[in-house]
C-alpha cells in the first residue's frame, strides 16, 4: 500500500493517519487470505511441470 506510506506526498497528496491505518490493515488481511488460498495448490516443481505438459 504505497499510498498509506506517503508515496504521493511530494505531489501534495497525503492521507489522514486513520485512512492509512485502515489501508495497512486491509493489506494485512489480503496477504493472509492469499496465503490461505495458496495452501490449496500443489506447488511442487514436479506437479507444476506435469501440469504444463498436459
Amino acid at each position: 500500500m504505497p499510498l498509506a506510506a506517503g508515496a504521493l506526498a511530494p505531489w501534495g497528496f497525503t492521507l489522514p493517519m486513520e485512512v492509512g491505518a485502515i489501508l495497512m490493515s486491509a493489506s494485512t488481511v489480503v496477504v493472509a487470505i492469499n496465503a490461505q488460498l495458496l495452501r490449496r495448490f500443489d506447488l511442487r516443481p514436479e506437479a507444476v511441470l506435469g501440469r504444463a505438459a498436459r
